[in-house]
């Protein structure tokens, strides 16, 4: 990208249309990144750091934790009873990151090693750390302690797995918004639940089966996004307005959650038979619940997605991000096992391939959760008869034993797994478990949650009501609040409880069922700071102006403001219907003047509100914020401006919003056009329709075509056979490794093809209808090309962003235009441009200024737009074929120069020959099969290379 070529006041307004349904579009995206950066067989592996063992926590092992570290697939437990590596016993090996050593012996102190290893090389030994087995017998009765939970047989724990389920767990870019992570709402020092489902909180309340709020049925859940499209725009929740929509039960802890085999959340919808969200192949036959679970929230668009959002639009965006990029205090493990590595790689290390898939995601996200297991309390101590109770917690046990508690509540997780109705709510408003069975008996019934770290939570039950443990033993001290057919009498029954019974009740279900790292977010419950619940989120402050009816218009600003997003969505609501709003976003307040501001150093973008009647409206404008250093740190201030006669002055104004970019701007060098090997210069290159066979074969069965092309870094020749002769070619780097790819698309079923320059391997999506003109180009900015089509029929332009998977759909064109594609502005990012050939005009929606046409040429012209200046500006161009003539618009000051180059018949292949950064002309003559270039500064070449009926590719971009 071109990051020094640009100033603070760069920034794509990607305003665009919201469709339902696009017809004649569907697409499938299968990227891939670039290659692992795994440490290399042989290198070798830091020593495990972060090595603890217990002591006296268990009376039958000494339990041993340690840091995932990279490379390593295997860790070696070392033990000893002096200091001494050297002569210590290698006592068992995991490709875990904890262990237990169950031969350790009672009170005896023992030295602790972990050693990582591959299959190359092993490390050095860890820093060692002391741990002893404590004395104590374990009584029989209705408890257990906690031992560590059952993994399916395919799906096993390994450290690398469990440390990026741990990245992706707190990553909120897996939210089409990039505000909620799955930790948003399942929160360690919260009980392993939602901190922010607090009664009376409104922000998390939802209005239950009746959709009124400030009732009895009303239901504390936790807030996930607001209604959002694939564009990146906001819609309107009837419920919840432009505000983020709240879920309809609460959030259940996911701490312990890994003990079952009877399904998941509150209603066991989460089966234990887990299947690949794509191919609904059956992966995991028992205690796959963890996997079923994590599958679900990123494609609700309640919680984490935008309407319509499949898995594999998910699992792209993840792959195009940068891990845990949104979030602050990383715990200093998981950032040192991250480094500076992609998904892809991480993807790599953790699986064995880079593939980023929807199965792979679930299974890291589950294999992180089931490492999570609380056995260090003072129960699971009081029960291995290490430590006592104090009197009121024991006088708790035994009024919870006496008043059959733990009929449901008992075992090591304090829960039967099972599903009762106990009267909180009336059967009839959520069906709970029958919603899934069927069963008339399941009405109204919900699973028993566990007891553990229960006291943590900030609120309880299946609609989070309750909000703390005292309100839970009253609640079963009078026998429930509601009746149904289905409910245990002879459990759920007035209890008569003392006060004193039931505050020893709570002190039993208090500190004695919460583990101290649990409440500390100690490791292994150690976290990242979200993005928000940081000091980065953009701040509405401030007065604005009231419109009709006295209302100030609502501004909507939650998305991250990171340098490189390539949406964040700034939304107006509250106002009336059928009108205009313009966004300003300046480098100090807009204010609240007599005019509306004339514009906007970050973005002045006017908006079209519907008339789908007043109040229910909102508009919004998704912004790509540039990859550019230059931008970081810089504080800019916005505010709405919405036409509305009842206002002062004609127009009201929102309150001011503000923000500062952040984040680190990654260097991305804009790929040469056609450039195959990589070394920044334009390649002679040839597309061969129906040519017959050659030995390289790599492209679908059937593949007539060939591709031919002479590497400018050591001028060797390769030639691949791929597609046939009715597809258009469209190379470009798709995959971002600085390459050009050979790519075809195939106007017959509008299908792209795409042939990886890592590895000449290859894949394939559909994209597009019939009569659609493909036009790709790297429209966000991350140095990846982007899958586009321009449908002259609606003068409508649709792109694939591989940033995140999402789908711009820019309304740009008339029917007889014909696309061109290239960075006008010089901000990094490719612009929709148009040639309008009956009147000889440009047509260019820059990314950054704005809309610019030129009326340059003359019948018969042939483009040849392209960097002629150097100033990292596309130049408007052309090439007359009757005087051979180039003529360019300079971008620095739209004056023009012309000159000639070529002969009658010779067809117009420019591009960047010499690889200084400026287009030189070139032109292929059929006739001898010759191409004759003017390098900028190597000066003339001639070079044989095609044959006829070969098609030079940079003349594949040209328009006439």
């Amino acid at each position: 990208m071109k990051t020094d070529r640009h100033a603070t006041r760069v920034v794509k307004a990607c305003v665009t249309m919201i469709f339902a349904v696009i017809a004649g579009v569907s697409f499938v995206l299968f990227y891939s990144g670039p290659g692992p950066n795994v440490e290399a067989a042989g290198e070798p592996l830091s020593a495990p750091t972060g090595v603890t063992a217990s002591d006296n926590d268990y009376n039958n092992k000494v339990g041993l934790r340690w840091d995932t570290i990279w490379g390593a697939d295997t860790y070696t437990v070392l033990r000893n009873t002096v200091e001494d590596p050297g002569t210590a016993t290698e006592i068992g090996s995991t490709p875990a990151n904890f262990f237990f050593d169950h031969t350790a012996v009672v009170d005896q102190t023992y030295y602790y090693w972990v050693r990582a290893e591959n299959a190359s090389t092993q490390s050095a030994p860890s820093t060692p750390d002391t741990g002893t087995r404590a004395m104590g017998k374990t009584a029989p009765g209705p408890f257990d302690p906690l031992g560590p939970p059952p993994m399916p047989a395919g799906n096993p724990i390994t450290a690398a797995k469990a440390y990026l389920g741990k990245a992706l767990f707190w990553d909120e870019q897996l939210s089409s918004t990039r505000t909620v992570a799955c930790g948003t709402c399942h929160q360690p020092a919260a009980g392993g639940s939602d901190p922010r489902a607090v009664p009376g909180n409104q922000a998390s309340v939802n209005p239950g089966p009746d959709g009124v709020f400030g009732n009895d049925d009303d239901v504390v859940g936790s807030a996930g996004v607001p209604v959002n499209f694939s564009d990146g725009t906001y819609g309107i929740s009837p419920t919840f307005g432009v505000n983020a929509q709240v879920t309809g039960r609460k959030a259940p802890t996911y701490l312990n959650a890994a003990y079952t085999a009877n399904g998941l959340f509150w209603d066991g919808r989460a089966t234990d038979i887990f299947r690949d969200p794509i191919t609904d192949a059956q992966i995991l036959d028992l205690f796959g619940g963890l996997e079923s679970q994590s599958v679900g929230p990123p494609l609700s668009d309640a919680e984490m997605a935008h309407q319509g959002r499949d898995w594999l639009e998910a699992a792209a965006q993840i792959e195009s991000s940068t891990p845990l990029v949104l979030a602050e205090n990383i715990p200093a493990a998981l950032e040192t096992w991250i480094g500076d590595r992609t998904y892809p790689e991480l993807f790599e290390e953790a699986f064995g391939t880079s593939d980023v898939t929807p199965a792979r995601i679930a299974m890291a996200i589950a294999t992180h959760e089931r490492t999570l297991f609380s056995d260090q309390t003072p129960f699971d101590r009081a029960l291995q008869n290490i430590e006592f109770l104090q009197p009121s917690e024991e006088q708790g046990r035994q009024v919870f034993v006496v008043n059959q508690c733990n009929v449901c509540h008992g075992g090591q997780v304090f829960s039967d797994g099972n599903f009762h109705n106990i009267g909180v709510r009336p059967a009839t408003e959520d069906g709970g478990r029958f919603n899934v069975t069927g069963v008339e008996a399941d009405r109204g019934s919900y699973r028993t949650p566990t007891l553990r770290n229960g006291e943590l939570k900030s609120s309880f039950m299946h609609n989070g009501r309750l909000q703390s443990l005292a309100e839970v033993v009253e609640f079963y001290d009078r026998g429930g609040d509601f009746d149904a057919p289905n409910i245990d009498h002879a459990l759920i029954r007035p209890l008569n409880l003392t006060a004193q019974e039931k505050a020893d009740l709570v002190a039993f279900l208090s500190r004695p069922m919460t583990d101290p790292r649990v409440a500390n977010e100690l490791p292994p419950f150690d976290r990242p700071t979200l993005y928000s619940e940081g000091s980065r989120v953009p701040v509405v402050s401030g007065n604005g102006r009231p419109g009709t009816g006295g209302i100030v218009p609502v501004v909507t600003a939650i998305e991250p403001p990171i340098v490189g997003n390539p949406s964040f969505t700034v939304a107006v609501s509250d106002t009336i219907s059928n009108t205009q709003a313009v966004l300003v976003i300046d480098d100090s307040d807009p204010g609240i003047g007599s005019s509306v501001p004339a514009s906007g150093i970050f973005t002045r973008t006017v908006v079209n509100i519907p008339a789908n009647g007043s109040p229910a409206v909102v508009a919004s404008v998704s912004i790509q914020i540039p990859n550019d250093p230059a931008l970081v740190g810089q504080t800019f201030f916005g505010r709405w401006y919405v036409n509305d006669p009842a206002a002062t002055n004609g127009f009201s104004v929102s309150r001011l919003f503000t923000f500062t970019v952040f984040g680190e701007a990654t260097a991305i060098t804009p790929s040469t056009v056609f450039d195959f090997d990589g070394d920044s210069k334009t390649d002679v290159s040839v597309f061969r329709p129906n040519a017959g066979s050659l030995a390289e074969n790599v492209g679908p069965e059937g593949s007539s075509s060939q591709w031919w092309f002479l590497r400018s870094s050591d001028q060797g020749t390769r030639g691949l056979q791929f597609g046939n002769s009715d597809d258009i070619p469209v190379a470009s780097d798709f995959t971002g490794d600085g390459k050009t790819d050979i790519a075809f698309w195939r106007p017959s079923t509008g299908e792209w093809f795409i042939l990886r320059s890592e590895d000449d391997s290859f894949f394939a999506f559909p994209f597009g209808a019939s009569g659609d003109i493909p036009a790709p180009g790297d429209f966000d900015g991350d140095g990846k090309a982007d899958p586009a089509v321009y449908r002259p029929s609606s003068g409508t332009w649709f792109i694939v962003r591989s940033s995140d998977g999402g789908l711009s759909v820019v309304p740009f064109g008339v029917s007889a235009d014909q696309p061109i594609v290239a960075d006008y502005d010089g901000d990094g990012m490719d612009d929709v441009g148009v040639y309008r050939s009956p009147d000889n005009q440009f047509w260019l929606l820059r990314s950054s200024e704005g809309v610019k046409a030129f009326q340059f040429g003359a019948p018969g012209d042939r483009t040849a737009v392209g960097d002629w200046t150097g100033d990292g500006k596309a130049d408007v161009a052309f090439f007359r074929p009757s005087t051979s003539e180039w003529y360019v618009i300079r971008s620095e000051d739209d004056s023009f120069f012309a000159f000639p180059w070529g002969a009658n018949g010779d067809v117009p292949s420019p591009g960047d020959f010499d690889g200084d950064g400026r287009f030189d002309p070139a032109v292929w003559r059929p006739s001898d099969r010759t191409w004759y270039i003017f390098g900028s500064t190597n000066g003339f070449q001639a070079v044989l290379f095609g044959a006829n009926g070969d098609v030079p590719l940079p003349s594949s971009v040209s328009v006439n």
